[in-house]
């Protein structure tokens, strides 16, 4: 029940909510780009609090749950593989597009669903 649980939240997360403001968001192209925006910064949306370190880290937590996690820049993609609450959430290529303030990452290179995160 709880990888259930999990994966609802999950696919909750990183589905988001479309807004007319992500039209204000741009591509996130390189790894120097991405790192700048991030270093320093925790990634936050209700319930889901992450820091996506320069060293290639994920950490954080999600509702109760400790996140962690490894990522590489690929291809003009945020590579990672994640691990929440035990469960292995698998590998996954991400397009990131930001404004400075937000962060959306969209699954299977830009084609599937996305999540939007606040950088503070």
């Amino acid at each position: 029940m709880k990888a259930f649980a999990l994966t609802v939240s999950v696919c909750a997360t990183l589905a988001g909510l479309a807004s007319p403001a992500l039209a204000d968001l741009q591509k996130v192209t390189s790894r120097d780009a991405f790192v700048a925006l991030v270093d320093g910064k925790t990634l936050t949306r209700p319930l889901v609090r992450l820091q996506v370190l320069p060293n290639g880290q994920i950490t954080g937590k999600g509702a109760t749950w400790k996140i962690s996690g490894k990522w590489v820049w690929k291809d003009g993609y945020l590579c990672r593989s994640l691990n929440w609450g035990g469960d292995d959430l698998g590998y996954n290529c991400q397009e990131i597009k930001s404004d400075g303030s937000r962060m959306r990452f969209t699954s299977d290179r830009g084609s599937g669903d996305s999540a939007e995160f606040n950088l503070r």
